[in-house]
């Protein structure tokens, strides 16, 4: 455009998305290729963080069992064992989600399903199918 040419009165912008349900949550995924900004899952975040805690608690001897923790915290032992899993993930997958940087399909719901224990596994079982 130069000076002499006006500028059109509407401006219509086509920008491919979906919206996706991710936690009781809308988020919207862009296109392959298109650069996206990193989102910390908070929730996820500190279900890792509570993992590492207890783990910590339980190596210490803090406590003597999973079930003490678990009547210590107030939460109830299926859960607290399957949040201790979570101490089980590969490094890389740990620091993807601290830095926001992981898969979509790394979602709290899914990390709490069994998942394999070896490192190698679990990178091709959080890789989003899609």
């Amino acid at each position: 455009m130069t000076r002499a040419t006006p500028a059109p009165e509407t401006v219509t912008v086509h920008v491919p998305f979906r919206l996706v349900k991710r936690g009781g949550r809308k988020e919207m995924h862009l296109p392959d290729g298109a650069s996206r900004q990193h989102k910390i899952d908070n929730t996820l975040v500190k279900a890792v963080a509570r993992a590492f805690r207890w783990k910590r608690m339980l190596e210490t001897g803090e406590f003597a069992s999973i079930s003490e923790v678990a009547r210590s915290e107030g939460i109830a032992f299926t859960y607290m064992a399957r949040v201790l899993r979570l101490t089980l993930l590969a490094p890389d997958i740990v620091e993807a989600i601290l830095d926001g940087t992981q898969d979509p399909a790394v979602t709290l719901s899914r990390v709490l399903e069994p998942f394999p224990v070896a490192w190698s596994g679990q990178c091709n079982y959080f890789v989003q199918t899609g």
